[in-house]
């Protein structure tokens, strides 16, 4: 048996890596265009502000998978012959046959036709070609306009920040990712990007991006007709699932590569998981995660689909973590936007006056349902255990110390917390 495995990501790697666990005799091939070993995308930011070097960003060493028996495969895959079951490259590479095939080729940034986005010196940040990209823009650069404000368009901000850049972000919401956080963690996280001295341009959605002579980019134009000069434009908007190598196959797609809870496509033999992957749920929307961990969960679920086995993808109590400059975030659960919450829904909110430290308990009706923390530290089993278990806030409350951690020597804001949402419980 010979599996084939598009894409070197986190789903394809952990897919690669269980298979081998479950299967010691079959053959199992990973193919990528873009590296020869897997590294951490997240980590792309450290390199380039000298926090880390690339070959820290490995998880694994490279012999790793010579002593796993997993071949690699350098090469850009131009198309799949389904029906032969091979897979064709560009350049000289003879096809690859299979017997069965994991696409796992992720996802990449969003471009919405604006007028100027393909100038030299517009970019993204989104693999190993994106740092070598801006290694070169930001020579001649000396003001950066970042679009977007998400967790891509932050973490360029900060990069280009550091190297002593003046940076402008253009956000059209009302105040930074308030599409995502409620109104007082999205004011906290505006407030800190101010004073960090990064221009955040609130409301402010991108026109046009202009550029010289020589095709480089010169500045940007706002829908509210102002003119914003600078040499680098970063394009963060999003991401969306990496469907060309699918549809250049005819594997069906919507707005991922189709599959079923067993992360089957529509074509036998063929499996998709990670970012690239729509699981069609039966419900009002399928299921599109692009997250590490979700792609993790994936690439495991698909490999026990390819041996055999009758599974049915389960995401699982959401989670995910980032960091907005030097303030920790944790979500975990269900925590709406503000204006979204649900029958039953509510949250108690607690904040320190220097703005710094914030702590958010979602409940519906009697039950915890979400966290988010910014600035503390929470244990990522003890929340998953309240919301699994259906703990009542005043249960949650009582273990705080337990669940919210702190380096040594640091503040703890246990009973700052306790004693303002406790009043909460007692209403």
């Amino acid at each position: 048996m010979h599996v084939a495995i598009i894409g070197n990501g986190v789903a394809g790697v952990s897919a690669a890596l269980r298979l081998r666990r479950r299967q010691p005799d079959w053959r199992i091939t990973l193919i990528s265009g873009e590296s020869d070993y897997h590294y951490s995308r997240p980590a792309l930011m450290y390199i380039f502000m000298g926090h880390m070097r690339f070959e820290d960003t490995k998880p694994f060493d490279d012999g790793l998978w010579e002593r796993e028996r997993i071949e690699r495969v350098r090469a850009w895959v131009t198309r799949v012959d389904t029906g032969a079951r091979r897979i064709e490259f560009a350049g000289q590479l003879p096809p690859l046959p299979y017997d069965a095939l994991l696409l796992a080729t992720g996802s990449e940034p969003n471009r919405f036709g604006w007028p100027g986005q393909d100038l030299d010196g517009v970019q993204s940040l989104y693999g190993l070609y994106d740092l070598d990209l801006l290694y070169r823009n930001v020579r001649r650069a000396r003001r950066a306009v970042i679009v977007g404000g998400g967790l891509i368009g932050i973490e360029l901000a900060e990069m280009l920040h550091a190297r002593g850049l003046e940076v402008t972000m253009l956000v059209r919401e009302r105040a930074f990712w308030d599409v995502v956080l409620p109104d007082e963690e999205a004011q906290m996280v505006s407030r800190l990007i101010e004073r960090s001295g990064i221009d955040l341009r609130l409301e402010t959605e991108l026109a046009e991006i202009t550029g010289g002579a020589d095709g480089h980019v010169t500045g940007v134009v706002t829908n509210h007709g102002e003119r914003i000069a600078c040499e680098l434009v970063g394009l963060t908007v999003g991401v969306h699932p990496n469907v060309h190598l699918a549809k250049a196959s005819d594997v069906p797609v919507g707005r991922g590569v189709l599959v079923d809870r067993a992360l089957r496509t529509q074509v036998d033999g063929v499996w998709a998981a990670g970012d690239c992957a729509e699981i069609v749920t039966g419900g009002e929307r399928n299921l599109i995660q692009q997250v590490w961990y979700t792609a993790r969960q994936q690439g495991r679920a698909a490999a026990d689909s390819i041996c055999g086995d009758a599974v049915a993808y389960e995401p699982g109590i959401w989670f995910n973590s980032a960091k907005f400059l030097d303030l920790e975030y944790q979500t975990y659960g269900h925590v709406p936007r503000t204006g979204a919450e649900g029958p039953g829904e509510h949250s108690v909110f607690w904040a320190h006056d220097d703005d710094r430290h914030a702590l958010r308990i979602v409940c519906r009706d009697d039950a915890v349902v979400g966290f988010n923390a910014l600035g503390i530290r929470l244990r990522h089993v003890e929340c998953e255990r309240f919301i699994r278990e259906g703990a009542t806030l005043a249960q949650v409350l009582a273990r705080l110390d337990e669940f919210a951690f702190d380096p040594e020597f640091f503040p703890r804001y246990t009973g700052a917390i306790r004693a303002a949402l406790g009043r909460e419980v007692a209403a």
